[in-house]
C-alpha cells in the first residue's frame, strides 16, 4: 500500500491565509466559485469497502479532512479550522450509478451538476462521489475540494492518500476515526472562546490586527488608529469606511489580476453566467514533447498556443475578428513537497487574436510567458494584497472580481501528474480530468498529465461560449497541427 502522504509534510495552518480567506469570501457569489474538482476514470468498479476503509484511515491521518471552518471576529480575523464534532464520513463519500448507456457525455453532465451543488459550509469542505455504470464496465470518481484547503498541486498530493501502485494492494489497517476526532476535539478545547467574552473578543481582535499588520502594515496601522476613534464619533466611522473602500478598490482589482495593454477580449464571449459545461481534449505527451523540442518551446507554451489557436479558429468560423485575447495562467510559488495549502498567483497575459502561422504564434506566446514569469520573480502575488481585499465588504470584493473576470476570455493551468499507472482500490486509473474554477471567465482550461497522456479539461460557461463542442474540436485540431510541425 502506497501512502506517500505519510512521508510528506502537511501544510495546514489553524487559520486561513489572507488569499484563502479571500477565496472563502467571494464564494458567496456562485459566479465566482473558486473550487476545483476532478473526474478520475477507472477501468472497472472499485472495491467499495476497500475505498471507504482507505478514506477512513486517510481522514484520521489528515486533520483537515475532519475539520470545518469557523468565521473570524469581524473582518479583521481570517476564518479558522476546528474539528467537526459531528463529522460523518458517509456524508462525504457517496455512491451513484449512471443511467444507460453510460456514455462519457453523461458522466461529464453528472459531474457538472455535482459541481454546482454548494458546499455545506458547516462541514469539512470535500466530497467524493463514486460513479458506476460507465460504458465498457468502467467507473469514475468525482472529487471536489474547496480551494481554501489546497491548490491544484496540494490536491494532487492529497490524492496520494487513496492511490496505490498495484491492483492487489490491500487496504491499510483500520483506525478508530471517532476516537481520533474525539482526541482532536479535546486538544482543541482550550482554544475555544470561553470565560469573559469581552476579554476574549479584545484578545482575538488584537491578534487579528497584528496578523494583518505583518502583511499590510501601512493600511492596518491606519485602520487601527481610526478604529480607536469610532466609539466617540460614529459619523467618523462611516466616513472612514467609505474612504477606505475608495482607497483600496484598485488594490482589489490588482489582487485579482492586473490590466492589459489594450482592452481586447472576444465580442462573442462577453455574456457570463453561473451555468457550466464540460469538455475534454486528450493529447499524447510524447508527441507534445517531441513538438516542443522541434520548436524550442515548453509544453506549457504549446498548451497556451493550442488554446489561442483554437479560439482564433472558433471565431474565424463565425467571421468574427478579435484584436487580442485576454488570458491568464497560474504560476505556482511552491518551494516544498508538502501536501495541502495554497502557493500560487494568477498571471494575466494578452495574446494576438488575428490568424498567423503556428510557428509565429508559438514564438510570440513563448516570449510573453517567459517575460511574465521573470516579471513575477520575487513578487508576493495574490497573497500580498488579499489582506487588504478582506477588509472590504464582500459585495465590494465580488463586484470587483466579476468586473475583472469578465475581461478574461479563458484561464489556464498546467498540472504534472504521475508518469506511471496508478490504482484506486483495485481499479486502474485510466484518465484524470481536472475541472478548474471558471470563476467568472468564459472558460477554464486545466491540463493534467498522467501516464503518457495530457488531458485538458475545458470547463466552459455555455452562455459565453455557446458551442463548446465546436470550441473543443478547434482546440483538438490545433494540437494536431502543432504536433505535425516539422
Amino acid at each position: 500500500m502506497v501512502m506517500a502522504t505519510q512521508e510528506r509534510e502537511q501544510r495546514f495552518e489553524h487559520r486561513m491565509s489572507d488569499s484563502e480567506a479571500l477565496m472563502w469570501n467571494i464564494e458567496k457569489d456562485p459566479w465566482l466559485n473558486p473550487s476545483g474538482a476532478a473526474i478520475t476514470i477507472l477501468d472497472r468498479p472499485l472495491d467499495r469497502d476497500n475505498f471507504v476503509q482507505t478514506m477512513r484511515v486517510a481522514t484520521a491521518a489528515m486533520p483537515r479532512l475532519y475539520e470545518r471552518v469557523v468565521p473570524g471576529i469581524g473582518r479583521l480575523a481570517t476564518p479558522a479550522w476546528i474539528p467537526d464534532a459531528e463529522f460523518d464520513l458517509d456524508y462525504h463519500i457517496r455512491f451513484v450509478r449512471l443511467p444507460k448507456p453510460g456514455t462519457e457525455r453523461q458522466l461529464f453532465d453528472m459531474a457538472v451538476k455535482l459541481y454546482q451543488e454548494p458546499f455545506d459550509r458547516t462541514r469539512p469542505l470535500w466530497r467524493y462521489v463514486i460513479i458506476d455504470g460507465l460504458r465498457g464496465g468502467k467507473s469514475a470518481i468525482y472529487s471536489i475540494l474547496h480551494h481554501a484547503v489546497a491548490d491544484g498541486i496540494g490536491q494532487m498530493r492529497m490524492a496520494e492518500l487513496y492511490q496505490q501502485l498495484s491492483r492487489d494492494d490491500p487496504p491499510p489497517p483500520d483506525v478508530d476515526l471517532d476516537a481520533v476526532i474525539a482526541e482532536a476535539l479535546a486538544a482543541h478545547a482550550p482554544r475555544q472562546i470561553g470565560g469573559d467574552l469581552a476579554e476574549n473578543v479584545f484578545e482575538s481582535t488584537l491578534g487579528s490586527v497584528a496578523h494583518i499588520a505583518r502583511r499590510q502594515m501601512g493600511v492596518a496601522r491606519r485602520m487601527a488608529d481610526e478604529i480607536l476613534t469610532w466609539p466617540t464619533d460614529p459619523n467618523r466611522a462611516a466616513s472612514s469606511i467609505e474612504g477606505l473602500i475608495n482607497e483600496v478598490k484598485s488594490t482589489v482589482v490588482a489582487a485579482l489580476g492586473s490590466g492589459d495593454e489594450v482592452r481586447g477580449g472576444s465580442p462573442l464571449w462577453a455574456n457570463r453566467s453561473r451555468h457550466r459545461h464540460f469538455e475534454a481534449v486528450r493529447v499524447s505527451l510524447d508527441d507534445l514533447k517531441a513538438a516542443s523540442k522541434r520548436v524550442d518551446a515548453t509544453i506549457n507554451d504549446l498548451f497556451l498556443a493550442a488554446m489561442v489557436e483554437g479560439a482564433v479558429r472558433y471565431h474565424g468560423d463565425r467571421n468574427i475578428e478579435v484584436d487580442a485575447f485576454n488570458t491568464s495562467f497560474v504560476l505556482s510559488t511552491r518551494t516544498d513537497d508538502a501536501i495541502g495549502g495554497n502557493s500560487f498567483t494568477p498571471v494575466p497575459v494578452q495574446v494576438p487574436g488575428e490568424p498567423m502561422p503556428l510557428e509565429d504564434r508559438i514564438a510570440d506566446i513563448s516570449a510573453k510567458l517567459a517575460a511574465k514569469r521573470e516579471g513575477m520573480t520575487g513578487s508576493a502575488g495574490l497573497g500580498a494584497l488579499s489582506g487588504v481585499a478582506n477588509l472590504l465588504p464582500t459585495s465590494v470584493v465580488t463586484r470587483a472580481a466579476r468586473a475583472r473576470a469578465a475581461r478574461i476570455d479563458f484561464a489556464t493551468s498546467n498540472l504534472r501528474g504521475a508518469w506511471f499507472p496508478l490504482y484506486v482500490s483495485g481499479a486502474l486509473v485510466l484518465d484524470v480530468l481536472a475541472m478548474g474554477p471558471v470563476a467568472g471567465t468564459a472558460c477554464n482550461a486545466t491540463a493534467m498529465s498522467y501516464n503518457g497522456t495530457i488531458s485538458i479539461g475545458l470547463f466552459v460557461d455555455p452562455v459565453a461560449i455557446e458551442a463548446p463542442d465546436d470550441f473543443r474540436d478547434a482546440i483538438d485540431e490545433s494540437f494536431d497541427d502543432i504536433i505535425a510541425l516539422i
